[in-house]
């Protein structure tokens, strides 16, 4: 316990996780007499998989939807659908998240993009600007649940569990985060005042809305059906994705230039960086704590005073919830994953289930201060703070807590899908 404790200590003092992890590993292993280079052999080790080759190649689709035409496409497809409802900006930003979620994957760039699209419009439209910062995060946040998701990938990988049961799993409770979303915008909206279209769309724009976005529509369906399908890999799905950016970004669209395609691929190889250093140290550190016989010291603690799944659960969620507020998805997946493994078995909770509550809790950490990342893009884009939107935030984080609440105690909202396919 007492490394967890410093390692908490150093993150405090704001050094960053990757070294955080890397140092307080290396302090440990000085003691141990064992050899210095397992430090390589298990760094080399937390990223030989194939599958993480997923986590580049989803963030770099993401990346060319947003400089590419397809993210407005979804926007404008969105607002002929929800445009005339009550917040109707703001059940646009909701709807064009969740599509844009069954592309990518990732929290961030589902926020930048219908952020970059919505935010500035809904302003002009009398939206407060923390009330759009607040909904564009959350919205953006059900980006890593709704499948392909990249922290699910990572689970999948630690746990070796199905990637493709993992992000079947995920596919209900993501879309509840978008419907309970839906109706507190819808709540609010009638409240404040914060009025839709004037009129409904007609057959003839709502027609030419689906037309001019089938091509992106489309995209879903090959990534998740090929996975479910069996033709493809969640890796092999990745590159599809990035194909099909290309193609339809840059030939159909014509909306991508050279400019736009190098900046998507070195934003993607910074970010794959970051994502990949922290693999390697978390991997690192996770095996000296396997060493110490820390996880299984954790569980021992916790079962004393633990004597039931639902309250294993409740704690596992507690902590998680915690974590995630200052720890990003990965490293928080990487370090918090192995040590609940012992009480996962030990309670016979499943691997699939669990891992979608490991989603859902740090998804929510993604839009939640100090340190959410959704909040800082969707603050920057709206010129707004934390502290003023602290308000409207705490409104927009109880649906997605619902949701949480649902998809722990209701395991079949995250089995039910997988198991009816198959998987």
């Amino acid at each position: 316990m007492l490394w967890i404790v410093g390692l908490f200590a150093v993150f405090l003092l704001g050094v960053p996780i990757a070294f955080s992890l890397g140092a307080v590993t290396l302090t440990g292993l000085l003691g141990t007499g064992l050899p210095m280079q397992v430090t390589v052999q298990q760094m080399i080790g937390g990223v030989d998989n194939f599958a993480f080759i997923a986590i580049p190649l989803f963030i770099l689709a993401g990346n060319l939807m947003a400089v590419g035409g397809i993210s407005k496409r979804i926007t404008d497809f969105s607002e002929s659908l929800v445009g005339h409802w009550p917040g109707g900006l703001g059940m646009v930003a909701i709807v064009a998240s969740m599509i844009f979620a069954a592309v990518t994957g990732s929290a961030i760039a589902a926020t930048a993009a219908i952020g970059a699209l919505l935010i500035s419009e809904m302003l002009s439209k009398g939206y407060s600007a923390p009330y759009a910062a607040s909904l564009v995060a959350t919205s953006g946040s059900i980006g890593p649940i709704i499948p392909p998701s990249i922290p699910l990938v990572v689970y999948g990988v630690i746990v070796s569990s199905s990637i493709a049961k993992l992000f079947m799993g995920g596919m209900i409770p993501g879309l509840l985060m978008g419907f309970f979303l839906m109706l507190a915008n819808w709540l609010i909206s009638r409240r404040r005042g914060y009025v839709g279209r004037a009129k409904r769309a007609s057959f003839k724009e709502l027609r030419q809305g689906f037309k001019d976005a089938l091509l992106a529509l489309i995209m879903p369906v090959i990534i998740v059906g090929g996975i479910v399908g069996g033709v493809f890999t969640p890796t092999e799905s990745a590159s599809v994705a990035v194909a099909y950016s290309l193609v339809l970004g840059g030939l159909v669209y014509r909306e991508l230039s050279w400019k736009s395609i190098w900046e998507a691929f070195v934003s993607a190889a910074v970010t794959n960086g970051v994502i990949l250093t922290v693999l390697m140290t978390a991997r690192l550190f996770i095996w000296f704590m396997t060493v110490q016989m820390i996880p299984q010291s954790i569980a021992a603690a916790l079962l004393s005073v633990i004597h039931t799944k639902w309250g294993a659960l409740l704690v596992m969620n507690v902590i998680l919830l915690i974590a995630g507020t200052f720890i990003d998805t990965t490293s928080a997946i990487t370090i918090f994953v192995p040590l609940f493994l012992p009480l996962v078995k030990t309670f016979g909770i499943d691997l699939v289930h669990f891992g979608v509550i490991v989603a859902v809790n740090l998804t929510i950490g993604m839009c939640t201060p100090p340190l959410g990342v959704c909040l800082f893009v969707s603050c920057e884009i709206a010129k707004t703070s934390l502290r003023e939107m602290f308000k409207d935030l705490m409104i927009m984080l109880i649906p997605l807590l619902a949701v949480l609440l649902l998809t722990t105690y209701v395991p079949s909202l995250v089995l039910w899908l997988p198991n009816a396919l198959g998987l």
